[in-house]
């Protein structure tokens, strides 16, 4: 992930950490531009290849829209519910478009992989449902900051 964090480094996950947590977690929070300059968050699944955050949004909706105006995005993953709990990242970037849109299933090498573990990290299946009103957004982190507030008891 191309930038490093600079507050935060002794509750900031690791490497092998961060990739860790965006493996396990299901769901995220995509902050876009409005048309108007006004911010716009929605909850997606997401799938994480280890490299970059892929991102299955239905083309009709309004991130869609603004994605397509303005490709910059930011997409907070987190959990916890106590504060010593929480943890999290937020990865930000510019949005690529990969495949037709909507997806209808057409080959295409580059998506092979995240299907498959999207398919089966969020559906239990092994092969990708398409339903004609979703397709991929792949997000490789140009900046990335991340916490994990559990390691404030060993400071």
């Amino acid at each position: 992930m191309a930038d490093t964090q600079r507050r935060g480094r002794r509750i900031m996950m690791t490497p092998a950490e961060l990739d860790e947590f965006l493996t396990a977690r299901r769901t995220c929070r995509v902050a876009t531009v409005s048309a108007d300059g006004a911010p716009h968050v929605s909850t997606l699944w997401f799938a994480w290849d280890g490299t970059s955050l892929w991102l299955y949004s239905i083309t009709r909706s309004k991130r869609w829209a603004d994605l397509r105006r303005d490709p910059r995005v930011a997409v907070v993953v987190d959990a916890g519910e106590e504060y010593g709990e929480l943890r999290g990242v937020e990865v930000s970037g510019s949005v690529e478009f990969v495949g037709e849109a909507p997806r209808t299933g057409e080959p295409h090498p580059e998506l092979v992989g995240v299907e498959r573990l999207f398919a089966h990290k969020n559906f239990g299946l092994e092969e990708m449902p398409h339903d004609g009103r979703h397709a991929w957004l792949r997000l490789t982190p140009e900046s990335t900051a991340s916490w994990d507030f559990r390691k404030l008891a060993s400071l």
